[in-house]
């Protein structure tokens, strides 16, 4: 951490945060069923989440991103999810301790992703990791202080212009915050941040990739270990 005292822990959302793979294995398989298609392997579809919903369209379709229909079909995979989205969707079983722990310690904590803000917003809300109206009062951490979403930049990530916003919502500076990611593109953009970058390796990894080439400056291979590696920091 340079030497400065550990100010906020920012978060990836889907396959860091919040395990959201088991709702995309549904819309991907009701998606292919539309169009006379097979269930496929759930494992191959849980390990594509993170890529996100072009990634799912071009799996689950076999089609590329170049084809005229391609457009259409992101468009009913979204329609899709959104039907389903939250019902299935929970925090890792590491974050509520960990969400606890910063609390105590008064350590602000936010989320920088690539979901759409129509998608993020409303699936934190409903996980109740966003304030809300709605909010259990009960909980003993403190709610999400910065959600920045690609409709908040100009630039998604990789590009580390939401870590910047999240900084600014939370008062501290990026080498006073954690970055934790389960997506090369996230380790990329805390590094160009000038974050300490974890890997968060129980994410949805393709098979052909490697957290340990990514260059992140620790990696967890279960959300149980954050806590600790991130309060001996």
């Amino acid at each position: 951490m340079k030497g400065t005292d550990l100010k906020a822990v920012l978060f990836d959302l889907d396959g860091t945060l919040v395990d959201t793979a088991d709702e995309f294995v549904v819309v991907v398989q009701q998606l292919r069923a539309e169009h006379g298609l097979g269930e496929m392997d759930p494992a191959r579809i849980r390990a594509s989440v993170s890529n996100g919903a072009r990634a799912l369209v071009s799996l689950g379709l076999d089609i590329s991103p170049q084809e005229p229909i391609f457009e259409s079909k992101r468009l009913r995979l979204l329609e899709l999810y959104a039907a389903v989205l939250g019902t299935a969707a929970k925090p890792y079983p590491g974050i509520p301790p960990l969400l606890d722990a910063l609390a105590e310690r008064h350590i602000a904590w936010g989320v920088a992703t690539n979901k759409p803000r129509a998608l993020a917003e409303p699936l934190m809300l409903a996980l109740n990791l966003l304030p809300g109206p709605e909010g259990d009062k009960s909980l003993s951490y403190e709610l999400c202080g910065s959600l920045v979403c690609p409709d908040d930049v100009r630039e998604r990530k990789p590009d580390p212009e939401s870590l910047y916003r999240n900084c600014r919502d939370l008062g501290c500076t990026p080498a006073q915050a954690i970055y934790v990611g389960d997506h090369r593109r996230d380790i990329e953009a805390g590094r160009r941040a000038g974050m300490y970058t974890v890997a968060a390796a129980y994410g949805y990894i393709e098979p052909d990739d490697d957290p340990g080439a990514w260059g992140a400056d620790a990696r967890v291979d279960c959300s149980s270990e954050l806590t600790e590696l991130i309060l001996n920091l």
